[in-house]
């Protein structure tokens, strides 16, 4: 076996058990999913038909559901639908669950990215600079904004931006919904609100922990050693500080885009934009369970798959933690 087999060898079965732990939760998330909705007050079927319904005709669309079967076979079946790709049909349409996600989750997906390209340079940026000039106005004023945006919930920032960039100064739509085949350009005016008002959720936190990671390399000894031999500041930072913080920054630069990914529900409804976490919460209102199940799972499958990769790529970019003795 060669050398660069071996150090492979841990980096993999790292990999493998954190997929293992990762199928595991979410097997567990499926069942809780199930078991929720299907613990829900009131009789779907019911509620589906309407009042004016007859019992024959509740009955017969409780059997087409197949909610007069156990709710182990339910689950079930469900489970073996979803595995195969088939999530059912939407209670509301008729339509195929998966062309309603299909068509959504793709806005979710762009929403997030577009937030990432802006929040990720900005908040590294800033927490090197902080952690450049530490003790300074500077750094001063970034921890008191930082701590201010983590203070106040999505909504009211969201609320915040829509009554001033909007309502007063008219500059950007307060609807972020592009409507159909809308043009690059289209988009990124639509979807600007909602994406910098994720954008000052998650900074402050990669902000932070940034500013963090490289104040704490800075005391090492090797940094000292650097600086005495005539580095500047910033070729310290950036050729011996930010390489031996990469692992923490990694960490939460992949869990916040967990968040923008899976967290995107309020900021969806605030500004009616037509993602996933709209198409959810307008499914939980017309009690539209198929859908809001599949959105359900979709959005633990996504957190657990980037929990994974923040895990992997810490553990890749620390060799302490990749080679433990």
């Amino acid at each position: 076996m060669t050398a660069a087999a071996a150090r492979r060898r841990p980096l993999l079965r790292m990999i493998l058990g954190r997929l293992a732990i990762g199928v595991f939760t979410l097997a567990v998330i499926s069942v809780l999913i199930f078991l929720a909705v299907s613990l829900l007050p009131g009789d779907i079927a019911q509620q589906v038909l309407g009042q004016s319904a007859t019992p024959e005709t509740v009955a017969a669309f409780r059997r087409e559901l197949g909610l007069d079967q156990p709710l182990l076979w339910r689950y079930l079946g469900w489970v073996g639908g979803v595995l195969s790709g088939d999530f059912g049909n939407s209670l509301a349409n008729g339509r195929p669950v998966g062309e309603l996600l299909a068509a959504r989750l793709g806005n979710t997906l762009f929403l997030a990215a577009y937030a990432a390209v802006i929040a990720v340079p900005l908040a590294v940026g800033l927490g090197l600079l902080a952690a450049l000039w530490r003790g300074s106005w500077f750094d001063r004023i970034a921890n008191v904004a930082t701590l201010t945006a983590i203070s106040f919930p999505e909504f009211f920032i969201a609320y915040i931006l829509m009554f001033w960039l909007s309502v007063r100064l008219g500059w950007l739509p307060s609807i972020a919904d592009p409507g159909a085949s809308p043009s690059l350009g289209q988009m990124l005016t639509r979807a600007f609100l909602p994406a910098i008002t994720l954008v000052l959720v998650v900074t402050a936190h990669m902000m932070r922990m940034t500013r963090a990671a490289v104040v704490n390399v800075l005391g090492a000894p090797y940094v000292t050693m650097a600086r005495l031999k005539g580095v500047s500041r910033a070729g310290v930072v950036t050729r011996h500080a930010l390489p031996n913080a990469l692992a923490p920054i990694v960490n939460v630069v992949a869990l916040n885009i967990a968040w923008l990914i899976t967290g995107v529900v309020i900021v969806e409804v605030v500004f009616v934009y037509p993602g996933l976490g709209q198409l959810m919460v307008d499914s939980v209102t017309n009690r539209d369970i198929p859908v809001v199940q599949a959105c359900a799972l979709i959005f633990a499958a996504v957190y657990i798959l980037l929990n994974l990769l923040a895990d992997v790529l810490s553990i890749a970019t620390n060799p302490r933690l990749l080679h433990p003795r």
